[in-house]
């Protein structure tokens, strides 16, 4: 069966919003597809993702839908140069998150907080936790073809980051009232991959992996509690007669004091010390197999891993307040490790799978199903989702044998999830901070193509 002329129906199989709601924070799924298309080829792109993801508090209260609606485009151009050389230049939006909580729990903040038994006034502490990321890609690929079967390519990877996190509510004890806002910085990584098709039967594999990236940013951090328990330690001192009366204060009180002064220098000391943030975005392998299995009927595989279990995200300052207080809070007493503000357990795994069929010279369609392992569970409260199932829809129409536009749609049940602060990986704490169950989300994608 000669089904070479499926190759454009393909094109559906990564409208772009393969990787829309998957682990951590991974977003596009960073497919090269288009740079594995024939001839010379341009696309644009855009996802659109409506996400619904509430849950309770540990204290049982709703905290209402947290996740934002978010966008992100891509575009892809391919330059076939001679027969044995291409170039490709890929741009897409591989990371990122959106959220903020709303209402009254314990993710939000009406102006009054409770850290180490004390209750404290602070009106510039206000709102819900929230967070936003956003990176960009530009990947540049260089590939050689020694046969019509085979591809070899490589090429330099520029990657963008910024974004800001508040964190807001009891929930997250000292640390309510931090806020970090990430400038932009980039960074470049490398990517390198094989390819191998036999265009006759409409078979294509491609394997290709992507480097980790550093980024060393400039980040502005304020600890909003510092001040406000820098006062109540002074206060405090001052009723007592100073510290050289605290041994001669009741045990309990003796340590109640000497938790306050050491939370309140060190956010104190945290706030005063400039430094740079590390952000290393994870390595990735995908794996992309397509084949013909009957007249005008091609199946399709994705399979993506990400290796988020050595990502983590400690923002300078937040290390260093982190570094004070976790001591306080470690059972038994005396860690002084610190925590991550962001980090998971396991590598994501994921797999979409499906069948394109192709009706006329214009029309093509195609159905698929997809699934997300998520990236360790536990979770963190700036994305409490765990993993997904979806299907999705697409169809295609070509008014010219050069151009083509393509849409569809994916509906995603979203795995539940128990969410915890940071400060969980400090032995002995209990850092839970809520359940998030029965959530789900739905993604649009559009993509227009020309060959030329």
């Amino acid at each position: 069966m000669k089904l070479k002329t499926l190759t454009t129906a393909m094109i559906l199989a990564t409208v772009p919003m393969t990787g829309a709601f998957a682990a951590a924070l991974d977003r596009s799924g960073q497919s090269i597809a288009a740079f594995l298309q024939p001839g010379n080829y341009f696309e644009a792109g855009i996802s659109i993702l409506d996400p619904d993801v509430s849950g309770k508090d540990k204290a049982g209260t709703s905290t209402g839908d947290m996740a934002g609606d978010y966008y992100f485009p891509s575009a892809a151009l391919k330059l076939q140069v001679t027969d044995n050389f291409s170039f490709g230049l890929l741009y897409d939006q591989p990371f990122g998150a959106d959220a903020e909580y709303s209402g009254n729990n314990l993710f939000t903040s009406n102006g009054t907080q409770t850290v180490l038994g004390n209750t404290l006034a602070n009106p510039d502490v206000t709102g819900g936790t929230k967070v936003e990321v956003d990176t960009q890609n530009l990947s540049f690929i260089f590939g050689f073809q020694p046969t019509e079967n085979w591809n070899i390519y490589a090429g330099p990877v520029y990657q963008t980051v910024k974004g800001n996190v508040s964190l807001r509510g009891d929930i997250y004890s000292a640390f309510n009232g931090y806020d970090i806002q990430i400038k932009e910085d980039g960074d470049l990584g490398w990517l390198a991959g094989i390819a191998f098709q036999i265009p006759e039967i409409a078979l294509k594999a491609s394997l290709t992996y992507r480097s980790e990236i550093d980024h060393s940013v400039s980040a502005t951090e304020s600890i909003g509690l510092a001040d406000n328990l820098g006062a109540l330690r002074d206060a405090t001192l001052t009723s007592i007669g100073g510290p050289q009366n605290i041994p001669n204060l009741p045990p309990a009180l003796q340590q109640q004091i000497g938790g306050l002064i050491l939370a309140a220098n060190g956010l104190q000391s945290a706030n005063a010390t400039p430094g740079k943030t590390t952000i290393t975005t994870p390595q990735s392998v995908n794996l992309d197999l397509q084949s013909g299995i009957m007249q005008n009927t091609v199946a399709f595989l994705n399979v993506r891993w990400v290796e988020w279990s050595d990502f983590s995200i400690r923002p300078y300052k937040f290390g260093i307040a982190s570094e004070a207080v976790s001591p306080l809070v470690s059972n038994p007493p005396g860690y002084a490790g610190g925590f991550n503000l962001v980090d998971y357990s396991d590598d994501q795994w994921s797999a979409t799978a499906g069948v394109g069929r192709k009706f006329s010279e214009q029309w093509a369609g195609n159905v698929s199903v997809g699934w997300d392992s998520g990236a360790g569970n536990p979770v963190s409260t700036l994305g409490p989702t765990e993993g997904y199932w979806n299907v999705g829809l697409g169809l295609q129409f070509s008014p010219t044998p050069s151009t083509f536009i393509a849409g569809g749609v994916k509906y995603f049940w979203l795995g539940d999830a128990d969410a915890v602060t940071g400060a969980h990986s400090v032995p002995g704490m209990d850092a839970s901070a809520g359940k998030f169950e029965d959530n789900n989300a739905i993604a649009y994608g559009l993509k227009m193509g020309y060959r030329f």
